[in-house]
């Protein structure tokens, strides 16, 4: 096998969009749109608001990507009815033609975790403010996301975030905890020194209130090629959508692998339910009393359930899988 440093690579850009979906239905049609104008290679989802039983609703409907998260909402429901709104919820899409590149790490109901190429990308949730003993749960998941990125120190890392906290305010504990995280671990805001920086992300037009609590974070900010705050036409969240494009290092081997035109073996199985039973029933009683009294020397390494194979296969259905 190659060793990883004889591995030829080459830059390739790589387009994230971090969105808040306020509601995997409300957030879907601009997913879409922005699947159509902009091609991204990689969504980072937050409070799609889905029950586990749910989940599967992003497999389904985005079927040139492939879904990695968790629903917020797993204690609620094991526990008892769920009362109220769904809430939360993460989820990380990533186009089919990029699965040989991309290993799902971790994931939970505040943050999730993979690696893609040679970047580490984690999608993160904060509560927001009026949570119970918010800075001490902000504190733990922001330490966690730590433990996990020391996992993987060959790795740029990328994180994207709803803070749910102004970064550029000093009134907030969680904002100058986050940036006093950022210091002290070498990140860089990939809004820095652009022309969105410090402008609202979140806007509620009923509450008359705009802040920016949407951020993304890097570990290299040479690799960060361009960043944008984005609102889509079709956009029923009151978050606006950030997109940055990053240069990661491909494999030149993997470019020779084609994803969609891969073959995958075929595999049959029998469908009993659609035998004819009364002639099975049948011919597996004559057989197996002739086998008796047949039972010979010569055939007796052959096994009964041979003998009646070739007949059972024109009895029962056999499908492809």
């Amino acid at each position: 096998m190659m060793a990883a440093s004889d591995l030829r690579v080459q830059p390739r850009h790589l387009k994230i969009v971090s969105l808040n979906m306020h509601g995997f239905n409300q957030g879907f049609a601009a997913i879409d749109e922005m699947i159509k104008s902009l091609k991204p290679d990689v969504f980072l989802c937050q409070e799609h608001w889905l029950t586990p039983a749910d989940l599967h609703k992003f497999h389904d409907h985005f079927n040139s990507y492939f879904a990695f998260g968790s629903s917020a909402v797993s204690n609620e429901i094991d526990t008892g009815i769920l009362r109220g709104r769904p809430f939360g919820g993460l989820m990380s899409l990533i186009r089919n033609d990029l699965h040989y590149l991309t290993k799902t790490i971790h994931s939970e109901d505040r943050f999730s975790v993979i690696k893609l190429a040679n970047f580490l990308i984690i999608n993160v949730y904060l509560p927001c403010v009026g949570t119970r003993d918010r800075v001490l749960t902000c504190e733990d998941i922001l330490e966690n996301v730590w433990a996990w990125r020391e996992r993987h120190p060959g790795c740029d890392c990328v994180i994207a975030e709803n803070f749910n906290a102004d970064l550029n305010s000093c009134n907030d504990d969680v904002a100058n905890y986050v940036n006093s995280f950022i210091t002290i671990h070498g990140l860089s805001r990939c809004d820095s020194s652009t022309v969105y920086e410090g402008q609202p992300t979140y806007v509620n037009f009923a509450l008359n209130h705009q802040s920016c609590i949407d951020f993304v974070l890097t570990s290299n900010a040479k690799n960060t090629v361009n960043f944008e705050i984005l609102d889509p036409h079709l956009n029923f969240s009151d978050h606006f959508r950030i997109a940055v494009s990053l240069v990661c290092s491909v494999p030149i081997e993997y470019n020779s692998i084609n994803i969609t035109n891969k073959s995958h073996p075929t595999q049959f199985y029998l469908r009993w339910d659609k035998a004819d039973n009364n002639s099975y029933y049948f011919y597996t009683g004559e057989q197996r009393t002739s086998s008796v009294y047949l039972y010979t020397l010569d055939n007796a390494l052959k096994s009964p359930e041979n003998i009646l194979l070739s007949y059972w296969m024109g009895l029962i259905l056999y499908i492809m899988k």
